[in-house]
């Protein structure tokens, strides 16, 4: 393996004692080094996930290292006095997490330049257990705090520190956590990095009012707030917050990305640094290594060629935005006014809201990290009938909205929600952050308020289905993936959803016809099982493939047409406990029909990486046809 070419072994182990609040010109100049050091580091690292196509986040865990190393040294220092686990519920600063183990002896310093890579247990997210040195799993951002004042409860007489951010403080997990701190009296000290930055703009702009000091002091919090880049005041409040019995946040003001030409300041430092500015600052610090190492990296790409499908891919997250502006535009700017909201979770380039924000700004609310109180206020703007709600975010964060979703429907809310990020596609982040319990948000009764869950396998099926759907009263959810799929083509070639074709609620639908037995799909699942039955075809195994884009209405019809077929096989990305394989079989049971059956879908930790998920997990194209011929015999 290439040698790291950034000496990690130059990191001078600093020692600090928190009763002495002052640092000394020795320790001040060490701990310079080490500041500059590791964020030459990060990086350099986190670059090499830019150059593979692998994304990864830069800002948080750059921003953060000058209380990374002063924490490094009081923990060196003072280990009894102390948990020595850096603590992060900004969970996409993972790289901090992987530099300390480096550091730590715990990680080979060569291991990092796979970052994110598929099969090289260094997911955009820490996950305990997988990565070596990893001392916890931060999983999705802002639900670490509640989780450390526990750690803390457990280790009475010590002092246990929570990185945190602007971004992560506007969860509303983060409130009841200083609530129950502060009662508590608990032993946790918060370092927040207060940079004005989350990933769709700036706090400031789109919370305006909202304070994380005057937030925390109004729960009762004691707040230091200083500059994050000032290393004399830093340390001083850091020891005050040791010093002083009980929760206390440590604010740190800085920009986003001090220093970086070309990020500083701005919101596309918060995730990966593009190789061009990655090369531009390794240049300026003399790292000639690294600038020679990231200038060879060659971006891998998927070379296999599916079946049955076009060559045109598309990402349908986007096409949502599309279908959305295009019903929006049938409507006078009156009427939009009047009868749509859409609200967004800083996420909305990343689910196609952007193009419905650029187009018709009156009915967009740019809104902070709180997914539970946005998809509520969108469900209670289409309480009236006539009116509805939209709202969108991470299908990972739907579990975080059941209770919400319950009140929406309670309500007769009219509410329709995309969820993006569906599933485990090129989901470099790992398993925190697939969606994979999507059958969640159908958690009404039998005769409760009307909820479909929609999943489009392709561009046109996704233009279609909100077409259909944009004007049903009722909950509606539709999914789709981070990745880009490929158009899907009928059994003569013509793409299968485009001209004359018609979505409707609730109907299952034959792409391919089978003697043999059939496969039922859905997404971007189906793409790969249409892969599967042309190559199983070719064998002489005549199997067939149905599309299902209604998740949880069983159509009658295609139930009679699949209980007569030897045997049934489920392919899909979604939790094998939760997901539709878990249910179809019993949906086959009480209609009396037993053909041989099974189910695929996503059942252990991922892998990292992109398109690497579906082969891991046994559901791409081989892995269908392999239990296929498992069921055939």
């Amino acid at each position: 393996m290439t040698q790291f070419p950034i000496n990690l072994s130059a990191y001078k182990h600093v020692t600090l004692d928190p009763s002495v609040p002052t640092l000394t010109d020795e320790q001040r100049e060490a701990l310079k080094f080490n500041i500059q050091l590791c964020r030459d580091a990060i990086i350099f690292f986190t670059a090499t996930g830019a150059a593979r196509g692998v994304g990864g986040h830069t800002g948080g865990p750059y921003d953060t290292v000058p209380e990374v190393m002063i924490l490094d040294a009081l923990f060196r220092s003072q280990p009894s006095q102390f948990v020595p686990i850096f603590f992060d519920e900004a969970g996409h600063r993972v790289g901090t997490q992987y530099l300390m183990a480096a550091l730590h002896g715990e990680l080979p310093a060569e291991q990092l330049m796979q970052y994110r890579m598929a099969n090289s247990k260094l997911p955009g997210h820490p996950e305990l257990g997988l990565t070596p040195g990893v001392k916890f799993s931060s999983g999705r951002l802002g639900h670490m705090w509640p989780y450390v004042n526990g750690v803390a409860l457990a280790n009475p007489g010590k002092t246990v520190f929570c990185l945190g951010s602007d971004g992560s403080q506007q969860e509303g997990n983060d409130a009841e956590a200083a609530r129950f701190a502060v009662a508590q009296k608990i032993n946790v000290k918060l370092l927040i990095d207060d940079n004005d930055v989350t990933i769709a703009g700036h706090p400031s702009k789109y919370l305006p009012g909202f304070s994380v000091a005057k937030t925390l002091e109004g729960h009762g919090m004691k707040v230091l707030v200083g500059d994050g880049e000032d290393l004399d005041g830093l340390y001083a409040r850091i020891c005050e917050a040791v010093n002083t019995p009980g929760p206390i946040a440590v604010i740190n003001k800085r920009p986003m990305c001090p220093g970086v030409a070309g990020l500083e300041g701005s919101t596309h430092g918060h995730d990966v640094i593009s190789v061009k500015l990655a090369l531009q600052y390794l240049e300026q610090r003399g790292q000639t290594a690294a600038v020679e190492y990231l200038k060879s990296i060659e971006k891998p790409s998927q070379n296999y060629t599916f079946l049955g499908v076009s060559d045109r891919w598309d990402s349908n997250r986007n096409v949502f935005g599309d279908a959305v502006v295009g019903m929006l535009g049938r409507m006078s700017q009156a009427e939009r006014k009047a009868k749509v909201v859409v609200i967004d979770s800083d996420l909305e380039g990343s689910c196609g809201l952007k193009k419905i924000h650029d187009a018709y700004p009156e009915v967009f609310i740019p809104s902070g990290i709180m997914e539970r109180g946005n998809l509520s206020a969108a469900a209670g703007f289409g309480m009236e009938k006539g009116k509805q709600g939209i709202f969108a975010t991470f299908a990972a964060f739907l579990e975080m909205c059941i209770s919400e979703i319950t009140m929406a429907r309670l309500n007769y809310s009219n509410l329709l929600c995309h969820f993006s990020h569906s599933g485990i596609d090129d989901m470099a982040d790992n398993t925190c952050h697939f969606g994979l319990n999507n059958f969640y948000a159908d958690n009404g009764l039998d005769d409760g308020y009307d909820t479909k869950l929609y999943f489009p396998a392709d561009a046109n099926q996704m233009k279609a289905c909100v077409e259909a759907v944009f004007h049903d009263p009722g909950l509606r959810f539709i999914f789709s993936t981070r990745s880009k799929t490929p158009i899907v083509l009928d059994a003569n070639g013509n793409e299968l959803f485009g001209g004359n074709y018609q979505f409707v609620p609730g109907k299952d639908e034959v792409v391919r016809e089978g003697t043999a037995g059939y496969i039922v799909a859905f997404g971007d699942a189906l793409y790969r099982a249409l892969d599967a039955v042309e190559r199983l075809k070719q064998e002489g195994l005549d199997v067939g493939l149905i599309n299902k884009p209604t998740l949880n209405v069983v159509d009658e019809a295609m139930m009679a047409k699949l209980g007569k077929a030897p045997f049934v096989v489920v392919v899909e990305a979604f939790n094998r406990k939760t997901g539709l394989g878990s249910r179809f079989g019993s949906w086959l049971l009480e209609r009396g029909y037993a053909p041989k059956y099974a189910y695929l879908g996503t059942h252990e930790e991922g892998c990292g990486g992109l398109w690497e998920q579906y082969p891991y997990q046994g559901i791409d194209p081989a892995g269908i046809m392999k239990q296929v011929k498992q069921l055939v015999g």
